[in-house]
Parts: C-alpha cells; structure tokens; sequence
C-alpha cells in the first residue's frame, strides 16, 4: 500500500501563489506517475497536472498551463504543485493520486487510471 499525504492548501487572493506537497510513504515506488487533481462542488473531479516518478515529461490541463508547475524529488518521496497567478476558478479540493503504471496518451487525465489517493487538501482563491 502507498499513503499520500497532501498540505499547503490554504486562502489567498486572486494572483496569489501556493506550493502544495505530496509527501508518498508505504510502499513507494521508482517508476510509475504522480498526479494532482481537484474538484470544485458541484464538479466531477478534474485533471490538473501530472509527471513521471523518473522525470521527463510532465503533463497539465490546459486550463493551468503557464501558471502551475509540477515537480518531484525522489530523495523525499515528494511530488509538489507550484501553484502561481491563482484565480477564483482554481478555488477545489485538491487531491495527491499515484500508480505504479506507466501511463499513456488519456490515462493521465482519467481519475480511474491512478492507484492511491490523497485524503485532499482545500484551495480557495477569493476574489
């Protein structure tokens, strides 16, 4: 089993940044896919970002591309979402997801395709 823990959520204005963090305990893997997703209410839960536990290539939605940024450090089992020019639309719950898999093409849009989940960490941008 692997545990994902996520923090750094929290309130901020519109143009704000925030950093979250997965921190993946248990038993960790070194290849397979990190992701993130959210889900605002009312909303089905949505791809935002993902990348590889080995690095290369990373993956967003287009709706955050040019202001989130994902990145890992294996040394801390660590995957993190850098988060910048937030606006009121990125206000959801965000969730830390994994698989061991190698992924392609939709699999790493689709929440059916990952493994473990994060219990979830709130993001609100006011306006």
């Amino acid at each position: 089993q692997v545990q994902l823990v996520e923090s750094g959520g929290g309130l901020v204005q519109t143009g704000g940044s925030l950093r979250l963090s997965c921190a993946a305990s248990g038993r960790t893997f070194s290849r397979g896919v990190m992701g993130w997703f959210r889900q605002a209410p009312g909303k089905e839960r949505e791809f935002v970002a993902g990348i590889y536990w080995s690095g290369g290539s990373t993956y967003y939605a287009d709706s955050v591309k040019g202001r989130f940024t994902i990145s890992r450090d294996n040394g801390k089992n660590t995957v993190y979402l850098q988060m910048r020019s937030l606006k009121p639309e990125d206000t959801a719950v965000y969730y830390c997801a994994a698989s061991p898999k190698v992924f392609y093409g939709s699999s790493w849009y689709t929440s059916g395709a990952y493994d473990y989940w994060g219990q979830g960490t709130q993001v609100t941008v006011s306006s």
